[in-house]
């Protein structure tokens, strides 16, 4: 690491600290040359593997604005996009990996996404995973209206376990 002052290659670390949940670091710094101190901070790049094969870092903007075209004409606000988006990435980051496919990103939206508005989830669903008929649509309904419904019985079952 270069030290801003001086420009010298060589630098100890003096102190390192975790910020951001653990997704970066911090490092305090100080120069083998002019003795100055500095900080830097290191975050894990995540690349998303594009179907092409090209390589694009990460970005919740993308996430946000994929999903915000779903929502169009949908009660939904720009917070819960971001909260989404976190969601997203918090998952994708999870697995680890410092590479990962374009189409885990769109199995990441689509749970997060149910959860927060159905409409908006099967217009998301319909072009992700290229819905070709009508009978697709009804399958794709069919299943949003069982999870629906189970989430409608855990909720009941935890009221009534609060009496």
């Amino acid at each position: 690491m270069r030290c801003p002052f001086c420009r010298h290659a060589d630098s100890r670390v003096v102190d390192s600290r975790e910020v951001d949940e653990g997704q970066a670091i911090r490092r305090r710094r100080s120069c083998a040359e002019c003795g100055r101190r500095f900080t830097t901070s290191e975050t894990m790049v995540l690349a998303v593997v594009k179907r092409s094969g090209a390589t694009e870092q990460f970005s919740r903007d993308k996430v946000v604005n994929g999903v915000r075209r779903a929502c169009q004409g949908r009660p939904v606000d720009d917070d819960a996009l971001q909260k989404l988006a976190q969601r997203v990435e918090e998952s994708i980051r999870s697995a680890g990996l410092a590479e990962i496919p374009s189409h885990e990103v769109g199995l990441a939206i689509l749970g997060p996404l149910r959860e927060l508005d159905g409409v908006a989830y099967l217009r998301f669903a319909s072009v992700y995973r290229s819905f070709s008929s009508v009978e697709d649509f009804e399958k794709e309904i069919a299943d949003l209206r069982k999870a629906m419904a189970g989430t409608a019985e855990d909720q009941e079952s935890e009221r009534a376990g609060d009496d």
